[in-house]
């Protein structure tokens, strides 16, 4: 199916992968809620978009990490009509298990878990309602095999990935898919957030992830690994003993 009209919430919107996003649906002619934490870079987002595209945008400024910042999001969401739901907001820490802070690994596992989990719930009702709708929830490459020095993240990524497996086969007949995304490397500020410098020289861009994705979409895919690359990798992990995906996703995640 397409998307061309309605709701469309996108998370994480402030750069990146949620702005490549936001940016394509409301090119599509979608109204598009933008949510992040930075409100100033979401209202100017707004404006370019509403000036270039003439779309309605609205932007709510939230931590999604944060249960009452995320109670509002979830009750914006169940009062619109939302078409389609980009999770796309989400973060890694890197470090040995033993050093991370946990207070950080407890916002991780809330942002890129709990938050994704609850407001996929709370869009569902709706789009089953309507009997349309499409929800896209941002994994990783990382999904498929542990990472050494990016275990939380890794971990956490795999629950997305297993999630969006199980909606998507339960919510197939209703008319209404769901699409976990896997991007590797990407063009964007991922490493810097995750407080470590981007080794990689060769990454895919935005618009290249945000086409797979949308192509994907079109198909009715459960799952989309962005680059033939990164989808041999991926796919390959599942082959390989765990010492040698153990040691291979190690001597990566250090490099990057």
């Amino acid at each position: 199916m397409t998307y061309t009209s309605g709701w469309a919430v996108v998370t994480g919107a402030s750069s990146g992968l949620g702005r490549g996003f936001a940016t394509r649906l409301a090119a599509d002619g979608m109204s598009v809620v933008l949510v992040a934490r930075s409100a100033g870079v979401l209202h100017d987002l707004a404006a370019e978009l509403r000036e270039k595209y003439a779309v309605e945008v609205e932007v709510i400024a939230a931590d999604l990490a944060d249960p009452e910042a995320r109670a509002a999001v979830i009750a914006d969401i169940e009062s619109r009509d939302v078409e389609v739901l980009i999770n796309n907001a989400g973060f890694a820490t890197t470090g040995d298990f033993a050093g991370e802070d946990p207070a950080r690994i407890a916002e991780e596992i809330s942002l890129n878990c709990l938050a994704l989990t609850m407001l996929a719930r709370a869009a569902v009702t709706g789009m089953v309602a309507r009997g349309r709708g499409a929800i896209v929830n941002v994994a990783s490459t990382a999904a498929f095999q542990p990472i050494p020095t990016m275990g939380v993240y890794a971990a956490t990524k795999a629950f997305v990935l297993r999630l969006s497996l199980a909606m998507w086969h339960e919510l197939r007949p209703t008319g209404v898919t769901v699409l976990a995304l896997c991007p590797g490397s990407t063009d964007t500020n991922f490493w810097e957030v995750a407080g470590k410098p981007d080794g990689l020289v060769r990454r895919r861009t935005v618009a290249q992830v945000v086409t797979t994705c949308f192509d994907a979409l079109s198909h009715g895919s459960p799952v989309a690994i962005d680059g033939v690359l990164n989808t041999i990798l991926a796919r390959a992990a599942a082959f390989l003993p765990d010492r040698i995906t153990l040691a291979a996703a190690r001597m990566v995640a250090i490099r990057s």
